[in-house]
């Protein structure tokens, strides 16, 4: 299977989405709403802002669509993506959080806010593994990006953070073909789980030094 073609796809879902959503917003039975285009970008900024404010993301996805529609080279258009990547954060919507980060990147970021773009990159996708099993790619992918976040940011504020999630993801690639290997144990298959078991050997963590928390391996590290 073709890891990028499906992060492509899912980029293509999520700019449709968008537009639906504008075209549904636009379509709305108020007056106001049909009548809203060719406004001031400032005009755009506070309805994303209050939409955001009242807890309707769709709107406020829709109203960044117009300001970025009528308005491409705003200096609102920073803070607005900003804006958003937090508020789809906040409400667990990974994927459209990370778009708009992506956005964030290819047009404004320099050097310095990449350092947090890129953290803010890395902490999304870490609170998107919801199931081990399931998103074993993405934790490998995490992995290497967290590896290369030290490297490339060595005196980063954030680096603490990133070391942490670093060590929780080995934690839970560790645990996870430990697993597996006594899954194969249980049902015979002795060569499964010496594949799975040798996976581990030269891993920065041991299974003496995890103690797995109740809500999971990835825990809580950001309350």
């Amino acid at each position: 299977m073709n890891f990028k073609k499906i992060v492509l796809t899912k980029s293509v879902l999520i700019s449709m989405s968008l537009m639906i959503t504008f075209l549904i917003v636009g379509c709305s039975s108020s007056s106001d709403d049909v009548a809203e285009f060719n406004k001031p970008a400032l005009y755009w900024y506070k309805k994303i802002a209050s939409s955001i404010t009242r807890g309707n993301l769709d709107k406020a996805d829709a109203y960044y669509i117009s300001l970025k529609s009528e308005h491409m080279r705003s200096p609102l258009m920073p803070t607005s993506l900003m804006m958003l990547a937090h508020a789809h954060m906040n409400e667990e919507e990974y994927l459209l959080a990370n778009y708009y980060l992506d956005e964030y990147n290819k047009r404004f970021a320099e050097y310095n806010s990449r350092e947090y773009t890129d953290f803010m990159k890395l902490k999304s996708a870490f609170l998107g593994i919801k199931d081990v099993y399931k998103d074993q790619k993405l934790i490998i992918d995490s992995i290497e990006k967290s590896k290369t976040y030290i490297y490339r940011y060595p005196g980063s504020d954030y680096a603490p953070l990133v070391n942490t999630i670093l060590i929780r993801l080995y934690m839970s690639q560790y645990l996870l073909n430990e697993n597996i290997a006594a899954l194969y144990d249980r049902t015979g298959h002795a060569k499964g789980a010496k594949i799975y078991r040798d996976k581990n050997k030269g891993s920065v963590v041991e299974l003496t030094d995890i103690t797995p928390p109740e809500k999971g391996i990835i825990g809580e590290i950001f309350d």
